[in-house]
């Protein structure tokens, strides 16, 4: 079988290129990672990506494909060791719905909670712990969201793990602790044992600066 070439355009800090990395290193499947400057995009990215101009896009073999989501099942459709996504079709279904409930919800609020003020921002903020509770449900009695493995849901919600206890850090707060979510606490110390998941992590001091330099733009832009 001739190489495959698969190249990986991303940027060090998202969750969304990191992910796929987690994809990959998963499945052992050798890539070149290209990292983007998203405020000098280049004509690799507008090639690949014509419509979103954005990251992540897998490259294999010429062919791009892009959307965080699209671009995992694509990776377990043609990998198919280490499965990341089960056979059974409502499992399937039930996975996909919480790798989207994730980010079209969670990481949606948390984003409108970041740039909001006053009344509105504890409102939103009120909305992320209920909505990390239901994860919380959905998580407890299992090791990990995909059962006795790492699935996609676990993928995608390593933004929770990782991502989110930087921004608490930064902002002095503590969310995930033993006394509210003790199933996630504990999932995200199951996580750390796995050494392509720390792998595929930012390292923690480079993105603790980096969130507090945004969070201080940020709050300078807003006076």
């Amino acid at each position: 079988m001739a190489e495959e070439e698969v190249k990986l355009y991303g940027t060090w800090v998202s969750p969304f290129s990191r992910r796929i990395e987690l994809a990959l290193k998963l499945k052992g499947v050798p890539f070149e990672y290209i990292g983007v400057d998203l405020s000098n995009k280049s004509p690799e990215l507008l090639k690949y990506n014509p419509i979103h101009k954005k990251i992540p896009v897998l490259v294999h073999n010429g062919k791009s494909i892009v959307e965080s989501l699209i671009i995992l099942e694509y990776i377990d459709d043609t990998w198919k060791n280490n499965p990341i996504l089960p056979r059974d079709p409502h499992q399937r279904a039930v996975a996909r719905f919480w790798a989207k409930f994730i980010d079209e919800k969670l990481l949606a609020t948390g984003m409108k909670a970041s740039l909001a003020e006053g009344k509105e921002k504890e409102l939103l903020n009120e909305e992320i712990l209920e909505q990390m509770k239901l994860l919380e449900n959905e998580l407890n009695g299992k090791d990990f969201f995909g059962g006795e493995a790492i699935g996609l849901v676990d993928i995608v919600a390593t933004v929770v793990a990782f991502w989110f206890p930087i921004s608490h850090e930064v902002l002095g707060v503590e969310v995930i602790t033993q006394e509210k979510f003790p199933v996630l606490l504990k999932w995200i110390g199951k996580l750390q044992e796995i050494d392509v998941v720390n792998q595929s992590r930012p390292p923690r001091e480079k993105h603790v600066a980096h969130v507090r330099a945004r969070m201080e733009g940020l709050n300078s832009g807003s006076k």
